[in-house]
């Protein structure tokens, strides 16, 4: 019964999509000025002390500035132009008053030597959290200066212990927030991460660091839910943007990445962890030159589920694996035990997937024999290789459907037609609403 369910699902959602009608996340941007804010009140980093030489030592005055900001209602806390500061790990904490806006025009950049790192925060540098309604905006840059705590990983060097870095940004523990126009790059480790959050808007950002650094993932979200991230261009050396446990709700539009590793889901179920990711969507994506594609990527051992994701619209040009889910992921310098259990991956949904393939296999679908992928749906595929050779399919305990046209074939998955269509069918308009988010 749940196989017929499905199908029809699939035949609303691909062939008579015109006819239902779908909630989904507002994406529209609205942007932001001071008459639109009313009256303000400024705090300037610069009327605390902050000296913006690239230099000096500036944490004291951003701490003093951030305070007097957070505590003042409608208030800007200014960032100049035309400067540069350096800013040691610092917490920015709330609850603030209402309608604080944060401008930052100038640079950012961190201390550039690990081994002078405050032992106190070694795994964030600028750290916002318990705050509701605030908006980050800006032209402004905000530099990890990372290059040395690259070449200590222990992935760059593998006599180096393995060790955490700092990550550039994180809004933790925080809603009704807004991040656009910023560029984030150099980051030690991840560059933004949006931990424990929820009606978080990400718009119009840039993230980059070159493609042999390490961990340097561009947009991290863990336990976050009702995300929006749009119009934004991502290049790192790791995922572009990675979603790990708890995420739900989470919508990504007008995506450029490259380099990097992808859009990744998970890794999940590490050291037999119980993890969960539902309702997510990529819809309009550009993949240039990355590891892989669209990647779904799970432990053997762990537990819980990832259901209800949609890819549409997505194209790719010279990218190993572009379609991939991998339930065998092993990222560890010994090998990984092979074990019975495993991250359930069900309800997910490929449509209009196009472009070129650097490796052999451009569809893959590596799942566990005893908890098989389902309900993997393929719409209108169509990737080559970049030599000209003929792409492939992998398939391993995966079931599902196919529709329209699927280069390279998927031989593993039920052929569907179009007669499915019935467009008087409600049996699965709540799962329909649910995978639109």
């Amino acid at each position: 019964m749940s196989n017929i369910i499905f199908i029809y699902f699939l035949a609303l959602l691909f062939v008579c999509e015109n006819t239902c009608k779908v909630r989904s996340l507002e994406t529209e941007d609205d942007e932001k000025c001071s008459s639109e804010h009313g009256i303000k009140t400024l705090v300037n980093v610069d009327s605390f002390g902050a000296v913006g030489d690239g230099v000096s030592d500036d944490t004291k005055a951003f701490a003093n500035a951030w305070k007097q900001a957070c505590s003042t209602a409608a208030a800007v806390l200014l960032v100049p132009p035309d400067r540069t500061y350096k800013v040691n790990a610092t917490r920015f904490r709330g609850p603030c008053n209402e309608d604080l806006l944060v401008q930052i025009d100038g640079n950012i950049v961190a201390p550039d030597e690990p081994k002078n790192w405050d032992p106190k925060n070694p795994r964030n540098w600028l750290y916002f959290s318990n705050l509701n309604g605030v908006v980050f905006q800006g032209h402004g840059v905000i530099d990890g200066s990372g290059r040395k705590w690259w070449a200590a990983s222990c992935k760059k060097n593998k006599t180096n212990p393995c060790v955490g870095a700092p990550t550039a940004l994180t809004i933790d523990q925080s809603s009704n927030i807004e991040v656009n126009g910023l560029t984030i790059q150099n980051s030690q480790q991840m560059h933004f991460t949006i931990s424990r959050s929820e009606s978080v808007r990400i718009f119009n950002v840039v993230v980059s660091a070159p493609e042999d650094s390490p961990n340097t993932d561009g947009i991290h979200l863990t336990a976050s839910k009702n995300v929006v991230i749009q119009d934004s261009k991502i290049g790192t050396g790791d995922d572009c943007i990675s979603i790990v446990n708890g995420c739900s709700n989470i919508k990504m539009k007008s995506i450029f990445c490259g380099p990097g590793h992808g859009i990744s889901i998970g890794s999940l179920g590490k050291d037999n962890s119980t993890d969960f990711v539902t309702a997510v969507v990529v819809d309009t994506a550009f993949l240039k030159g990355t590891m892989t594609g669209l990647r779904i990527k799970t432990w053997q051992g762990g537990s819980g589920y990832v259901r209800a994701v949609r890819y549409k619209n997505v194209q790719m040009h010279d990218v190993a694996n572009p379609i991939i889910i991998d339930q065998f992921y092993c990222d560890s310098p010994k090998r990984c035990q092979n074990q019975t259990s495993a991250v359930e991956i069900s309800q997910i949904v490929y449509e209009n997937i196009s472009g070129t393939s650097k490796s052999p296999n451009a569809i893959k679908f590596a799942c566990s024999d005893t908890v098989p992928c389902t309900n993997i749906a393929l719409n209108n595929i169509n990737l080559k290789r970049t030599d000209g050779k003929s792409a492939q399919t992998f398939c391993n305990s995966v079931m599902g459907f196919a529709i329209g046209h699927i280069e390279p074939p998927a031989d593993c998955l039920m052929p569907v037609n179009n007669s499915f269509c019935n467009t008087e069918t409600e049996l699965n308009r709540e799962y329909l609403i649910h995978s639109e988010l």
